[in-house]
């Protein structure tokens, strides 16, 4: 009977141990400060949200924010201050040169430093560098690249034959340069007789006062305009677009952000501004993510690439038991899961860059077809296009070693 007994309280012994819960602490490395806070704030929230969703009897998340004031220095700053603190899982998105300092300091340390390794979970930066010359084995992008985003808007763009001269107009950096070059590049293989007539780059961030670009853009006589800002650069370009009454298309890839949406509907151009988006609210969803997190933080769930990452992470710490990161890189690289509408989103373990379709969609007043609006404007989002996964898959120049 002693036996029994012994043998009992080892087999609980090991049933709680096998069961034990794994914590996960993650350092969320973005701008909390400054005029694109109240973008990374809502990234930030949607972190937290998934989480308390997905924190139960066997994983425990826990996110922290660092304000990297939107500066690479800064960001390799209170990366240093992550890893003092024992965080070993950043994630970071806003914006790419960050990202690219980001992901050559988390090399530099992996390989001073093979049993304290750390990995970087890329929600946003989407410079097309990172997943090809650039690319590390410690980095995985949930979002699609620059490229990618290009491919979708100019499959879009190529069928719409009203549109015949368009203006660019973007962010002087490596994110902003590289939407401009592939804009270049790719409507002028799906459409070479669309004429471009004018090509703008501005400093990032530092522009108050939209106006005088503005006027260009109407003096060039565009009947669109192709844009990769985002934050308050996108919002201070379209509210100087609507105080001038300019009556262009507008292509983007950030409309969706948090305050671009009022802006949009101040323009008053119903369904005239695209974004190119992994999804939105008005597309048919798989549970109530959406109505539940309105509850919690009263705002739109913009961003649903956060949680195919916060899926895969959970799944990856599940099947591993553990929050190591050398146990959990393997199981990301050949990650796949469920996105919110039902569709499979897969890593790609070549150059650890997520597969998912893309939508084209627009802003415009509610209809009997859309249940959400956005930012309380009674305008929400429609699809206009998809283009599938498989469609975005462009090969990759990556040659990565392991962690």
């Amino acid at each position: 009977m002693r036996i029994l007994a012994f043998l009992a309280v080892v087999f609980l012994a090991l049933s709680t141990f096998a069961q034990a819960q794994v914590p996960v602490r993650i350092a969320f490395i973005d701008p909390l400060s400054g005029p694109m806070a109240a973008v990374t704030q809502n990234g930030l929230n949607h972190f937290r949200f998934m989480a308390e969703r997905l924190s139960g009897d066997r994983v425990k998340f826990e996110v922290t924010g660092y304000d990297n004031k939107l500066n690479p220095q800064e960001t390799i700053v209170q990366a240093q201050k992550a890893l003092d603190a024992g965080i070993r899982i950043i994630a970071q998105g806003n914006g790419s040169a960050a990202a690219g300092a980001l992901t050559d300091f988390i090399a530099k340390h992996n390989e001073r430093n093979p049993e304290q390794a750390a990995l970087y979970l890329n929600y946003a930066a989407a410079d097309p560098a990172l997943t090809n010359d650039k690319c590390s084995p410690a980095h995985f992008r949930y979002d699609a690249d620059t490229d990618m985003k290009m491919l979708a808007l100019a499959k879009f763009i190529g069928a719409r034959k009203d549109i015949r001269k368009v203006y660019l107009i973007n962010q002087d950096y490596s994110f902003g340069q590289a939407v401009r070059a592939t804009a270049l590049k790719f409507i002028r293989a799906e459409r070479p007789d669309i004429e471009f007539v004018g090509d703008e780059l501005h400093p990032l961030a530092k522009i108050n006062d939209f106006t005088p670009y503005v006027t260009k853009i109407k003096a060039s006589g565009a009947d669109s305009v192709i844009t990769g800002n985002w934050g308050n650069d996108l919002a201070l370009l379209l509210k100087a677009a609507a105080d001038a009454g300019l009556q262009a298309g507008w292509y983007t890839y950030y409309a969706s952000g948090v305050g671009s949406p009022t802006i949009v509907r101040q323009t008053g151009l119903a369904h005239r501004v695209f974004a190119v988006v992994e999804g939105h609210a008005n597309l048919p969803q798989q549970d109530r993510i959406e109505d539940d997190y309105r509850a919690r933080f009263g705002g739109n769930f913009v961003v649903p690439r956060i949680r195919l990452l916060m899926d895969m992470l959970n799944d990856a710490v599940v099947k591993s038991g553990s929050a190591e990161p050398r146990k959990l890189q393997p199981l990301l690289a050949q990650s796949t899961a469920k996105t919110m509408y039902g569709a499979t989103a897969g890593m790609r373990g070549s150059d650890h860059q997520l597969l998912q379709d893309l939508y084209v969609a627009s802003l415009g007043p509610l209809d009997g077809t859309m249940k959400y609006d956005e930012e309380k404007t009674g305008w929400g989002w429609k699809t206009a296009g998809v283009v599938k996964a498989a469609e975005t898959a462009l090969p990759s120049s990556c040659k990565m070693g392991a962690l």
